[in-house]
């Protein structure tokens, strides 16, 4: 492939399952040893729980966060032996500090100890049950802001957009009563499913802004360096090279908008012509074959898949 149609995005918050890429660690040592790495980091066996741990194990936030940068960057050490150098990276949510990983802006411990502690910060800011998450299917853009801004005129309501995903599937986060409030006027608008989403936290949501700002001196301690590879970043689909704005932006992006759509549209205006889906499920490039479908994606869902890409 050439250099310059690649570019590769990193997953987030949901692509996890139990049981995924445990063909990678059986067969590959090094994605086992980065595993091992994290587990030793996060104080639990990260492999044990893949393994033998169930759906619900793995959704708390504060273990799925670390646990995908770990399974996105295991793969991206593995494919970056062999693939031109991408145009540029994205990561999903949380899939933007395995991006920066990529880079080389942020080292892999860094990136863990910087996820472990927005994970924490993250799980504790809303009680259990008080916060949601749906996604909303057939409604655009500006509906789903006219919902969220009549919705939250009352203050015992808020709800906003947390993901803009692809054309017609867009995700609202908020406080319980917002989103049932929400689900119910978007129905009413004609939105043709509306799912509620187990996630334990209401991430991208102003309920989040609290976390950001606490977030603030754990990211200051943190060494950055200038991206090697161009990252595009979720807040604003833009690509950033000045370190100080790179950290507002995550800060930012804790309680702001995951600007997809946005994202993939920069990189087709780069002329990538193929993405590559650097960790477990291939949400992000069912998303991608929405939002623009003559751009060739490749994930790596599978050992097989992966075997396939490094014989290319």
């Amino acid at each position: 492939m050439s250099s310059n149609k690649i570019s590769v995005v990193f997953p987030g918050q949901g692509s996890q399952y139990p049981q995924m890429l445990t063909k990678y660690i059986d067969n590959l040592s090094s994605v086992r040893s980065t595993f091992e790495e994290s587990s030793d980091l996060l104080g639990k066996d990260l492999i044990k729980l893949l393994k033998e741990g169930s759906k619900e194990d793995l959704s708390k936030t504060e273990i799925t966060q670390p646990l995908m940068l770990t399974a996105d960057i295991a793969l991206w050490k593995q494919i970056s032996q062999f693939i031109s150098l991408p145009t540029c990276l994205a990561g999903h949510s949380l899939g933007e500090y395995a991006a920066l990983v990529a880079s080389e802006t942020i080292s892999f411990n860094d990136a863990l100890t910087l996820v472990i502690e927005r994970s924490k910060l993250m799980q504790s800011a809303v009680p259990e049950g008080e916060g949601g998450i749906a996604a909303i299917i057939g409604l655009e853009e500006d509906d789903l802001n006219k919902v969220c801004l009549e919705i939250n005129q009352d203050k015992k309501y808020l709800v906003n957009i947390a993901n803009l995903n692809s054309q017609n599937q867009i995700v609202i986060s908020g406080n319980k009563q917002g989103i049932e409030k929400a689900i119910d006027k978007c129905k009413s608008l004609g939105a043709k499913r509306v799912i509620s989403l187990p996630m334990s936290v209401p991430a991208h949501s102003l309920l989040m802004k609290d976390v950001a700002n606490k977030f603030v001196s754990t990211i200051e301690n943190i060494e950055f360096n200038m991206p090697k590879i161009p990252v595009i970043h979720n807040v604003d689909s833009s690509i950033e090279n000045d370190i100080a704005k790179i950290k507002v932006k995550l800060v930012r992006q804790i309680y702001s908008s995951v600007r997809w759509v946005d994202t993939i549209e920069t990189m087709t205006n780069l002329k990538v012509t193929t993405i590559i889906e650097c960790g477990p499920g291939k949400v992000l490039s069912n998303l991608i074959k929405r939002i623009s479908p003559s751009v060739a994606t490749i994930d790596l869902d599978t050992y097989d898949n992966y075997l396939e890409l490094s014989n290319e």
